[in-house]
């Protein structure tokens, strides 16, 4: 990211007077939204479904009749950057953007930070999710986004299967996991697989990969990319020269023991179907997905008794981690209504306004204050504890991360590779995905 710093004296410059005006709005979180804020109309692009967040906007413009005017409009994860890009050059820029960190990179160049003199440090942490810091603009710019919603990692599993192989419990550490394989997974004697407990192991075919993965590499403190000094995000893969097994190292042998028929782990191969239609079909015992998964599931196939429960943690984690999708409200340039936007993002931020968008879309809240009380909802009520210690990580496009991802699991699984050696040519691919 450092050639964002270059221009964000000019980008500040660009948005000027009015962009400041509208700021001042987020100078309090403790606001109840009600009022006499004038926020007019308001577009948002953003990349959730557009029925979803045209759900969340009625039942929060009932709760704050100023949000009437603010509109959504649904578009493809992989062009936002592009569309956008030509919309701020065409004077046809929207007002908000609504995306996830893993298009932050892609973005940032777009977007117009909001400085530390309008949302200071102390109340951007007190309100937010610690994961929200991902948000953090380089050298003290202020913050590129301002959290909404948070889509963890979480573990379905299927009741009847657990039930069948005497399992009260899906388990709660990635070691379990290990020692459950053999009682649930069925083989043939020629080791092809007719039945799963997990899958993982193999990319392609493992549905949320990227962030199973990430949600890994994170657990065990390999924090993938980090910003240097310099503001650019520089990737590593936490490859230290300490003594033991480097954790990345460990991450990748232990994913890849899933697909390896010499071990008892074994359950999983790339030619078997699509992890979530596994799932989906009764052939897949436990299937890692995102929360808001949880309703595709259900309508896909009502007569599949599944629940969702917290993703796995390390067995020796004191802390836990989970990687999330955390969705901020951004500021393009060029923003025909910054004051208007900036208002009905603070709105969207309270808890009564956050809790109707959660119910809507089935993701959780980004802030603490919704988050401190879970409702009634089982399949929610894991998501919101899950979204307080959810986090993310600075990557290039998603598309271009699968690559990368795919590239080195195939090269372990392949054997062309041995785990350390995957990790280095994974770093140098991101690090030439990144803006330096």
């Amino acid at each position: 990211m450092k050639s964002l710093t270059s221009f964000q004296g000019i980008v500040l410059m660009v948005f000027g007077v009015a962009a400041l005006i509208g700021l001042f709005v987020f100078a309090s979180y403790t606001s109840k939204g009600g009022g006499g804020s004038t926020v007019g109309t308001v577009v948002i692009w953003g990349t959730l479904p557009q029925n979803d967040m045209n759900n969340a906007l009625a039942a929060a413009s009932q709760t704050s009749q100023t949000l009437k005017g603010v509109s959504y409009v649904q578009k493809d994860e992989s062009s936002l950057p592009a569309d956008l890009a030509a919309a701020i050059a065409t004077g046809h820029a929207p007002d908000l953007v609504l995306a996830s960190q893993e298009d932050l990179l892609s973005l940032a160049p777009l977007l117009t930070p909001v400085p530390l003199t309008t949302l200071s440090a102390r109340s951007f942490t007190s309100a937010f999710i610690a994961g929200g810091s991902i948000y953090t603009a380089p050298q003290g710019a202020g913050y590129y986004g301002v959290p909404f919603l948070v889509d963890p990692l979480s573990l379905f599993f299927n009741r009847a299967i657990l039930s069948s192989a005497g399992i009260a419990k899906p388990p709660a550490s990635w070691e379990a996991i290990t020692g459950l394989v053999p009682q649930v997974a069925t083989l043939t004697p020629a080791r092809a697989v007719t039945r799963s407990f997990i899958a993982l192991g193999s990319y392609a075919n493992v549905h949320d990969a990227r962030g199973i993965l990430s949600a890994l590499f994170l657990q065990t403190g390999v924090p993938v990319t980090t910003p240097s000094a310099s503001g650019a995000v520089v990737a590593s893969l936490g490859q230290t020269g300490g003594t033991g097994t480097p954790p990345g190292e460990a991450v990748l042998n232990f994913y890849t023991q899933f697909a390896d028929p010499s071990k008892v782990s074994y359950n999983w191969n790339a030619s078997l179907p699509d992890s979530q239609q596994a799932f989906l079909s009764g052939d897949l015992a436990l299937y890692l997905g995102y929360a808001s998964e949880a309703r595709y599931l259900a309508a896909a196939n009502p007569n599949l008794s599944f629940d969702m429960a917290p993703v796995p943690q390390p067995a020796t984690a004191t802390n836990k981690a989970d990687y999330g999708l955390i969705y901020a409200f951004m500021a393009p340039r060029g923003a025909a209504n910054a004051s208007g936007a900036y208002q009905a993002a603070v709105l969207l931020t309270n808890t009564a306004e956050e809790n109707a968008a959660a119910a809507a879309t089935g993701l959780a809240p980004a802030s603490l204050t919704a988050l401190s009380s879970a409702p009634t909802d089982p399949i929610l009520a894991t998501a919101y504890s899950e979204a307080l210690y959810s986090v993310g990580w600075l990557s290039p496009a998603p598309a271009a991360t699968d690559q990368a991802f795919s590239s080195m699991i195939t090269s372990v699984t392949s054997g062309s590779a041995n785990a350390l050696n995957a990790l280095s040519a994974t770093a140098q691919s991101l690090n030439a995905l990144l803006p330096q």
